[in-house]
């Protein structure tokens, strides 16, 4: 049980949000290193030589999926520990088990040493990253929002979203590095290395978390906690009350994060794919080109949440989505071309508008939510998304695709639609979010996080 008597110590609102930025950002390099390996090397590394292709790309992909599983649970379990013992807590155990389960899969012998024991023990590793990064998110948004300045949570939680441009922009400038001493050293042992690496990540985010200050709502949460077992009363449990009183909250949330996740894997995973077996394109002229979109998202998310806590962070939003249905065919055209130009611009245009739907969908979810739930609330809402949208969407999309003997519209087309349903959530969600706050709890506890809500 936490010290509920010492007097908290005033900090800086950018040292939460710095922090949450270090924890994702690590556990975010580890996750995108293992859909970039996936995309183009585990299927020849992990499965039998003799495997069409297309059958070892879909067992690959499938093995990048089934860490989705576990992420709902993982949610609901460090939700229920960061909603009742803290966040900060919460955070350092999701980025050893993360750090540990990656450098693990950095050691893995191959196919051809040991059989198919070496994709079991690829399974049981990515359980073990899903079940962590399914409690992450939710702690990290939340040691950045509620730290924000009155007005301010959009920007401030766009840096745990950030986490998600930084990882991805170390994995794929990692595996393009590593890419540069050919292709027979990159599938010997070149792919290890981005996984044997994070192992320094998570020494450098477990300093900084561990002296991290925990959010100051936790401080009237436990209060609270306090209050009602002095008088006898039963705490409910954090999922069942999510459950029982914004299901609502949570099924619009899933469908508005669906293009931020899924879509996210379509245009990024999917893409790697489709470019380098059907188009026979440079792996390396793409992984750059993923390392030059990731960067983009890493300068623009902040200007897009500034703009968030300006206007309404769901109208930008809504934006964003509108601009994934128009660029969703453009994308994959640009692929047919062969122009490196047209590519990489196809490519930064996409992941711009993706910024724009991303970055503020963290305030977004933690409004829609009350302080002692609202770890839970949000973590189940963006890890049952993941589940049903960002986990198959890979594999969704190549067997989409060859549905229609390889063609790229379909993925593109689901895309769109998945994308439209969003824009309707979303907005609905804003309706969702402005649910009232029990009146026993804190002044502090009860106010909006942001000038939108």
């Amino acid at each position: 049980m936490p010290d509920r008597t010492t007097p908290r110590t005033a900090q800086s609102p950018y040292k939460p949000a710095l922090a949450a930025l270090s924890g994702t950002s690590i556990e975010w390099y580890d996750f995108y290193a293992f859909a970039t390996a996936a995309a183009i090397v585990f299927n020849d590394v992990f499965f039998p030589a003799d495997m069409p292709t297309a059958v070892k790309t879909m067992a690959s992909f499938a093995t990048f999926a089934i860490g989705f599983l576990l992420r709902p649970l993982g949610g609901i379990v460090f939700g229920h520990i960061g909603d009742r013992v803290g966040r900060k807590k919460t955070l350092v155990i999701t980025l050893l088990m993360m750090g540990i389960a990656s450098f693990a899969i950095g050691l893995l012998p191959t196919y051809d040493q040991i059989g198919v024991l070496a994709p079991i023990l690829l399974i049981v590793l990515r359980l073990i990253q899903g079940i962590a990064i399914g409690g992450e998110w939710g702690g990290a948004v939340l040691i950045a929002v509620e730290n924000a300045p009155q007005g301010r949570a959009t920007f401030f939680g766009s840096f745990a979203q950030l986490g998600s441009s930084v990882g991805a922009l170390l994995s794929t400038g990692m595996f393009s590095l590593m890419n540069l001493f050919g292709e027979e050293s990159f599938n010997s042992w070149g792919w290890r290395v981005p996984f044997l690496a994070s192992a320094v990540l998570v020494v450098i985010g477990l300093v900084i978390r561990t002296r991290l200050e925990d959010s100051p709502v936790m401080d009237e949460i436990h209060a609270e906690q306090d209050r009602k077992q002095g008088q006898g009363k039963i705490n409910r449990l954090p999922v069942t009350e999510v459950l029982r009183k914004d299901w609502k909250t949570v099924l619009v949330g899933v469908f508005s994060l669906a293009t931020a996740t899924g879509g996210y894997y379509v245009v990024t995973s999917y893409l790697l794919s489709y470019g380098t077996d059907d188009q026979r394109l440079s792996e390396s002229m793409l992984l750059n080109g993923l390392t030059l979109a990731a960067f983009l998202e890493l300068v623009v998310t902040p200007f897009l949440s500034l703009l968030g806590d300006r206007i309404g962070a769901h109208k930008v939003v809504v934006g964003g989505l509108a601009g994934v249905v128009l660029l969703s065919i453009p994308q994959f055209m640009a692929l047919d071309t062969g122009s490196v130009l047209l590519i990489y611009a196809m490519m930064l245009a996409m992941r711009f508008v993706m910024s724009a739907l991303y970055g503020p969908m963290a305030a977004i979810l933690a409004e829609g939510f009350a302080p002692h739930v609202r770890y839970t609330g949000i973590s189940l809402t963006y890890q049952i998304c993941n589940l049903i949208f960002a986990g198959f969407a890979p594999v969704t999309a190549v067997w989409l695709s060859s549905l229609a003997g390889g063609a790229y519209w379909p993925p593109a087309a689901a895309l769109m639609l998945i994308s439209a349903i969003g824009i309707w959530c979303t907005l609905r969600l804003r309706v969702y979010s402005r649910r009232r706050v029990p009146a026993q709890m804190p002044d502090v506890a009860r106010q909006p996080l942001s000038a939108d809500a």
